[in-house]
């Protein structure tokens, strides 16, 4: 099978990477559509595959296509691909807010797979929300799927608009969790930490905990209980942030992030 990422930023790359790393495609058979020739010819002496800066030398030939250019300039790869496409080829559009039927309309294809993956894709760490439409065939879904896993774990959704839910959760997540991790940061500091050491206390407090939820069946109810004992330092802590409704507003934010979401798919 050959596939083809169009557009070389972060996510297509890392795309490419994970599938090489893998050994589900070839270097011969991983192609790569950048925007300019100067790009193409840079990163082909750094990472394995072919690069292109012409489609008509790399559309024709893929078999699976990776849409990964940002959302504004859908349009324009639209056009210059619109003619080299075939009916038979299969998509994948890791395109935030272009929902799929914009996709085939402008393609003419009806074999549509849109992904929403997230920035620990980068490290074999992210989470991909996915759909498809009704064109693609169960056993094309588990290939896609394969090759979702690379970068971390998927989730299969049946509607659509269920992937602007997982944009504002876990494709905004990683931010969310930077935002509060900053403030812990800050507050080890004013408390007289060093920066380097404030960092290693929080970012490992962060890894552990996440560890030790994954590695046991308790809620994260069940594990605040058991951190926080009576009259203890966790539950000072923790009433500070129910008075000021901190839960209330991280749901309020992600709300926010869904709406925005639903708004860009809507142009």
């Amino acid at each position: 099978m050959k596939i083809l990422i169009l557009g070389a930023g972060n996510m297509g790359l890392t795309y490419a990477q994970c599938l090489l790393r893998s050994r589900i495609v070839t270097p011969e058979n991983m192609m790569v559509l950048c925007r300019n020739f100067e790009k193409a010819n840079q990163l082909s002496q750094t990472y394995d595959g072919r690069f292109f800066s012409n489609p008509s030398l790399c559309v024709p030939e893929a078999d699976l296509l990776i849409l990964a250019v940002k959302p504004q300039d859908s349009t324009r790869l639209f056009e210059q691909i619109r003619e080299l496409t075939s009916p038979d080829q299969l998509f994948i559009s890791i395109m935030a807010g272009v929902k799929m039927q914009a996709v085939a309309s402008a393609l003419g294809s009806e074999k549509i797979i849109r992904a929403m993956p997230n920035l620990p894709a980068q490290i074999g760490a992210g989470v991909t929300a996915f759909t498809s439409t009704d064109a693609v065939t169960r056993i094309e879904l588990v290939m896609v799927q394969n090759l979702l896993n690379t970068t971390g774990k998927t989730i299969y959704v049946e509607q659509e608009q269920m992937l602007d839910a997982a944009t504002a959760i876990s494709g905004s997540g990683p931010a969310y969790v930077y935002y509060f991790m900053n403030a812990m940061i800050e507050a080890a500091v004013n408390m007289g930490f060093s920066a380097s050491e404030a960092e290693l206390l929080v970012s490992q407090t962060f890894t552990g905990a996440v560890d030790l939820y994954n590695k046991a069946d308790l809620s994260c109810e069940n594990w605040i209980k058991k951190v926080a004992s009576k009259g203890g330092t966790t539950e000072a802590a923790l009433r500070v942030f129910e008075d000021t409704a901190l839960h209330e507003d991280i749901i309020a934010g992600a709300n926010a992030a869904l709406k925005r979401a639903t708004e860009l798919g809507q142009g």
